[in-house]
């Protein structure tokens, strides 16, 4: 329904932000990867997608600061067994091409790695995905593994996790356990879903 969305930032969390479009406020649901992407910017494009399901009226707004990270979002929800929030995790925890490379060369261990994905996900998503990819996929795009900056407090990571879906408790637990002095926000939650899955 929404290609993309243009606007101003007016709230921000590691999970989800508030989007002013021409005075319309919506609220988006983004990964890890995107809001590092966007955390130091006040004016965002996003590329969307809504997901709709009226027995249970729920209606949620993804938002992607790419379309490569859209793109693989939907491929991830096409696999049995994956759902919006699983799909956001991956994301979450690893960097697009981190995925693509992982589905190209067919290392499922990566995949088993990341909350609610078990040997039978992962080889399912290797094989609905992987001619899908390397079809999509350049060399250089495959060999190119991301690390992104940026900063934060173990309360925002927590706040992450618990939007991820994980217990608040067991969140804290695993923050407090790689928590150092000056650790980046990604780094606590990424190093905290090791522990946790």
């Amino acid at each position: 329904m929404f290609a993309y969305l243009s606007g101003k930032i007016t709230h921000r969390t590691p999970t989800a932000i508030h989007l002013d479009v021409n005075g319309v406020g919506y609220d988006i649901q983004i990964s890890l990867n995107t809001f590092s992407e966007i955390e130091s910017k006040d004016e965002v494009k996003l590329f969307t997608h809504l997901y709709m399901r009226e027995d249970i009226h729920t209606i949620l707004l993804y938002g992607f600061c790419t379309m490569v990270e859209k793109d693989l979002f939907l491929m991830l929800t096409s696999v049995s067994g994956i759902g919006m929030n699983t799909a956001r995790i991956i994301l979450s925890s690893l960097h697009p091409m981190e995925v693509k490379a992982a589905i190209a060369s067919g290392d499922a261990n990566t995949f088993k790695k990341v909350k609610g994905i078990g040997g039978k996900t992962a080889d399912r998503l290797i094989l609905d995905l992987k001619d899908k990819i390397t079809r999509l996929a350049t060399v250089e795009e495959l060999k190119e593994i991301s690390k992104i900056p940026m900063g934060s407090s173990s309360e925002e990571a927590i706040s992450a996790l618990v939007s991820l879906g994980f217990q608040k408790a067991k969140a804290e637990k695993a923050v407090s356990s790689v928590s150092s002095p000056g650790a980046k926000l990604e780094d606590l939650v990424k190093d905290a879903l090791k522990l946790l899955t």
